[in-house]
């Protein structure tokens, strides 16, 4: 695969990652580098991704636990109390190896380290490759609230490396094709086209590419979400909602973030309707597409009325009100558009018939 160059780092796929890696670290000279796992890819990446690296540099592994419920300050101030302790300084860099929970989080640990030392992202699941590798979000969330802190900072390199894949489990995978999806319907019909008759992992394999240029595309264009990035938030709005929710319940089980954010994206695909012309036979096709790959999750009038009660706390809140990303028409959207209250019911309502 051919590499992307964003504002100011490469992303690199495949052989060329590993080599982009080799030359990195032979011409940076760190003073030490330092690897952020989880439990999950300390055994089943890191093995892999160390066998690829080419000369003896002074390594270090910090280990967090894996899970959105691990995406907080407190995690961050083990992982800053371990690189003090293990000897870092602003000559050091930091290597995330996971996924999206983990590249955030250690994106956001990197750069506020010493006031900012560099960090490599090395993501290894499908929605980290195809969305946290582009951009430079970092951060984590403020008790079941979604990214409340954190800062844009952007990566010296990202490598993605398709066969890390292969480890994870099927509802891993799934997750990360919401996003995927996410990009056709935002941007580009041709591509929601291709994407719909996409069923296997292989398969998915060949359009990352597509994917992480579509989101490069955008945030070259807006790299701090003033104006077009806010498009990447489809189905966001309500679907962090909704996965706030479900993490802080104690009575229900928790929903990946590809899970929740499909959710949102067909109950803000009927406000789309309602609201902006989203075109019937779009809704139902949009519908359809999700409920094939995401099991139906039921709502009560409660569970609704919280969702909504968290919908203030949600990042792109301006003055107030409460702004939704909607689709026209499949791959092209309208931002910053206010819904009245009323309409929210009935979007949970046709997610429900």
């Amino acid at each position: 695969m051919e590499s992307i160059l964003s504002d100011s780092y490469a992303v690199h796929f495949n052989e060329k990652a590993f080599d982009a890696l080799n030359k990195e670290l032979k011409a940076a000279s760190y003073s030490k580098v330092f690897i952020l796992v989880d439990e999950n890819t300390h055994e089943h990446c890191l093995p892999i991704f160390m066998s690829q690296i080419n000369g003896d540099y002074p390594f270090e592994i910090i280990e967090i636990e894996s899970g959105e419920v691990h995406k907080t300050i407190e995690t961050c101030t083990g992982v800053w109390k371990a690189l003090s302790e293990l000897g870092a300084d602003r000559k050091s860099t930091l290597i995330n190896l996971g996924g999206g929970v983990l590249t955030d989080l250690g994106g956001f640990v990197a750069s506020t380290f010493k006031r900012g030392i560099t960090f490599i992202n090395v993501p290894t699941t499908l929605l980290s490759m195809v969305d946290a590798s582009v951009g430079g979000k970092t951060g984590v969330d403020l008790g079941s609230l979604k990214n409340q802190v954190g800062v844009i900072n952007q990566p010296k390199v990202v490598l993605i490396i398709p066969d890390f894949l292969e480890t994870l489990d099927e509802r891993q995978v799934q997750s990360g094709f919401a996003e995927m999806l996410k990009h056709g319907l935002i941007k580009d019909r041709k591509y929601w086209d291709e994407l719909k008759t996409v069923s296997t992992l292989s398969q998915m394999k060949n359009h990352i590419l597509k994917s992480v240029k579509i989101k490069n595309e955008v945030v070259l264009i807006d790299p701090t979400e003033q104006g077009l990035r806010k498009i990447l938030n489809y189905g966001h709005t309500l679907g962090h909602a909704i996965e706030s929710y479900f993490l802080e319940s104690q009575e229900k089980a928790t929903l990946l973030h590809g899970e929740a954010i499909a959710i949102g994206m067909i109950t803000e695909g009927y406000l789309s309707h309602k609201l902006k012309g989203l075109p019937l036979t779009d809704l139902e096709e949009i519908k359809h597409v999700f409920l094939e790959h995401y099991d139906k999750i039921v709502f009560s009038k409660d569970d609704i009325a919280q969702i909504l009660d968290l919908l203030k706390y949600d990042k792109k809140n301006s003055h107030g009100s409460v702004n939704f990303v909607l689709l026209n028409t499949v791959g092209e959207t309208a931002i910053d558009v206010e819904i009245p209250s009323e309409l929210f019911p009935e979007a949970f309502a046709y997610y429900m018939e």
